[in-house]
């Protein structure tokens, strides 16, 4: 079961054009990488557990039972049901099986080296209800901090600690018995706040931490970080799919529908889409070029993601976590720093700031 339901505020403006799941992430839906792994492990049949933009999601869904050879569901809320609440509502697919002992359920925003072979085998080995993944973070006040013993075992969560207690966090990714729907009602529940602390009162929860990477890419800073780790991975294990040519610096992962112009300098750190073109004189580092896209001569992108069909003009400066959303026209010589644009904003004037920009387009709305 991939929770797939929310409406993605945190990643906008990307997700105003499509469910947060199917946005690219280094050339693939978010949701492939995971339906990618479950494959790898034999898992048949995928859920997806839709709220937001169901008929855009639908649109996938054939795609992906073509490719990866798996049978996938959607159950539809028809409210939020937090993170809990879609399993109670998904219980009759889950327990379709009656010889289907376990089921995994993801958060649809992580990404990481999914070691789900070593999770089935940890789950089966100390025999209890739940398992969850753990990572490590250097900052854990701005998570929920789980404590655990030698063994696994789930003590306690520490909701955003003040004090140092422990650097382990969840990561989104669990593995539980079917006995657990039983402990589930099918409205607005959290998994993290109101099932697992009764889970581990009861000690039925278990842990494990993950090896390899691990990113929750739901917004734009954390996306392009996890796109950084994301092909460091790669870079270890398949450096035969990264880019290698004169012009490419570092981890690059490009598309071979696109074109890029030989003297365009490109990387380190960056992906580029299918049919995306890339002219003479472009720098590109820290940065997404999503499908379609077009970047003209001379301009230089930084720690940046552009979104579908978009166009940037030539002579162009865009840095600082600046998202470009689908089908947006940037004119010649302009600079943005910071600044989120919205699908298909034709408007961008000629030297203005991005606070110009934001005051503009909230003046725009409210005439509106």
């Amino acid at each position: 079961l991939i929770l797939v339901g929310g409406f993605g505020t945190r990643l906008r403006p990307l997700t105003i054009s499509y469910p947060k799941p199917i946005v690219e992430f280094a050339n693939k839906p978010i949701v492939a990488h995971q339906i990618e792994a479950l494959v790898k492990v034999g898992v048949k049949e995928v859920i997806l557990a839709i709220n937001y933009q169901p008929q855009a999601m639908m649109e996938y869904i054939q795609k992906f039972e073509q490719e990866y050879g798996i049978k996938i569901t959607c159950s539809h809320e028809l409210e939020p049901l937090g993170t809990a609440g879609p399993i109670a509502l998904a219980k009759e697919l889950l327990l379709a099986d009656p010889e289907q002992k376990y089921f995994f359920v993801f958060n649809s925003d992580v990404v990481c080296e999914f070691p789900l072979d070593k999770m089935v085998e940890f789950h089966q080995k100390h025999g209890k209800e739940g398992t969850i993944f753990l990572t490590s973070v250097d900052e854990p006040s701005k998570y929920g901090v789980v404590l655990t013993e030698e063994d696994g075992k789930i003590k306690d969560f520490v909701e955003k600690p003040q004090e140092f207690v422990g650097s382990k966090i969840n990561a989104g990714l669990y593995l539980f018995n079917t006995s657990v729907i039983d402990r589930i009602k099918p409205v607005q529940t959290s998994l993290e706040r109101e099932i697992f602390p009764q889970m581990a009162k009861d000690n039925q929860l278990y842990s494990l931490v993950l090896d390899g990477f691990w990113m929750d890419v739901g917004q734009p800073t954390d996306f392009l970080t996890g796109t950084v780790l994301y092909l460091q991975y790669v870079r270890e294990k398949e450096a035969s799919k990264l880019a290698n040519a004169p012009n490419i610096i570092g981890n690059v992962l490009i598309d071979p529908t696109a074109s890029i112009h030989p003297d365009a300098y490109i990387g380190p750190d960056v992906t580029i889409g299918p049919g995306v073109v890339i002219e003479e004189g472009v720098r590109l580092k820290q940065s997404c070029i999503l499908r379609e896209a077009v970047i003209r001569q001379h301009t230089w992108i930084s720690n940046s993601i552009i979104g579908w069909q978009s166009k940037i003009g030539r002579w162009v400066r865009i840095e600082g976590i600046t998202v470009c959303a689908e089908d947006v026209q940037v004119k010649d010589e302009l600079y943005l720093n910071g600044c989120s644009i919205p699908v298909s904003y034709t408007h961008l004037r000629a030297h203005e700031t991005p606070e110009h920009l934001v005051c503009r387009l909230l003046l725009e709305k409210k005439k509106n």
